[in-house]
């Protein structure tokens, strides 16, 4: 005969080793996603680019597995517009690329030229639940900008040269050298169509990319499409040296001048006898000066110099300096 005490017993032993829960029923999930927190637009040429990154969690900060239907919108803010009326007159743009988990888009910016455009995204989850709207952007909208032509690199003394063709008064030029996977600004407002890069260095392969930009109101702006140029600078070629002087002295004629800018490894020197042809008649060091012993008493003679770069490439010639040996 089992005593009447013992079921009692038994539960709360049960109940001890937690094989028992007392309380009410959990609460559902409302699996909503987050909202995108990251949308950024501009226009580039004939198009808006737009992007965000997806969400990951729910706002119960719950991983998402399932795909999500993206929703993002263009349109003009109506006066004393609200979200809602906003949202059921701006269109609504499919087909984003996907990079990663960033969702961005490319918008024909054509129909919204001249206009204030408002842009917002939102999510959806499978159960078709929908995220609240991000953050808005607010995007003047201006004819295409005029994409730089017959852009040109050149080397020069104070680095490689930029020149380019285009209607437009503010331009951006951004460089990539070497190996480098990426861009990086170089000069970020030009207002000329030409620019120099006094940091390129001789030897090394250089990307250029400028582009015209439009400045709007409430700091943003409007680019281009972009334009490429490749250079690998060379050694620039040395400039001609200047103040040439020929000093007669006894038996010999004393060469001095002054050495032109940049990296100048040594000088070339040019006679000429009477009205003859020039012809070198030595190289030297870095020393502006050169003594000619080689010279007669009676005879008028003509000279020139030119400086020659760490390549050995020469550079143009100084002026003619003419001197008579009495």
């Amino acid at each position: 005969m089992i005593p009447r005490f013992l079921p009692a017993i038994l539960t709360a032993v049960l109940l001890s080793f937690g094989c028992g829960y007392v309380g009410g029923p959990l609460t559902p999930l409302a699996n909503i996603p987050f909202a995108p927190a990251d949308l950024a637009a501009l226009q580039r040429g004939g198009a808006i680019l737009a992007h965000f990154t997806v969400p990951t969690m729910t706002t119960e900060h719950v991983a998402i597995q399932s795909a999500l239907t993206l929703d993002l919108r263009i349109g003009v803010w109506p006066e004393h517009a609200s979200v809602e009326t906003w949202a059921a007159g701006a269109k609504r743009i499919a087909n984003p690329k996907m990079v990663g988990g960033l969702a961005a888009y490319e918008i024909p910016a054509a129909e919204w030229a001249g206009k204030e455009v408002v842009i917002a995204a939102r999510v959806a989850g499978a159960n078709r639940k929908e995220s609240a709207w991000s953050n808005y952007v607010v995007l003047p909208v201006v004819t295409a900008p005029d994409r730089p032509a017959d852009v040109t690199a050149t080397s020069a003394l104070q680095g490689v040269r930029l020149t380019w063709r285009a209607n437009g008064e503010h331009f951006r030029v951004l460089r990539k050298a070497g190996d480098e996977t990426g861009y990086t600004v170089v000069a970020a407002d030009v207002t000329q169509h030409e620019w120099t890069d006094p940091q390129a260095a001789p030897g090394t392969a250089y990307s250029y990319l400028v582009q015209t930009i439009v400045p709007l109101a409430n700091k943003k702006e409007a680019e281009s499409e972009l334009s490429e140029v490749k250079i690998t600078p060379e050694v620039p070629l040395p400039q001609a040296p200047a103040g040439l002087a020929a000093v007669p002295a006894t038996n010999t004629i004393e060469l001095t001048w002054e050495a032109p800018p940049g990296d100048v490894a040594g000088y070339r020197i040019y006679r000429a006898t009477g009205s003859g042809d020039f012809g070198k008649i030595a190289d030297v060091n870095g020393i502006p000066t050169y003594s000619d012993h080689a010279v007669e008493h009676g005879k008028s003679y003509r000279y020139a110099v030119a400086a020659v770069n760490p390549d050995g490439r020469e550079g143009p010639r100084s002026d003619v300096k003419d001197v008579v040996i009495p």
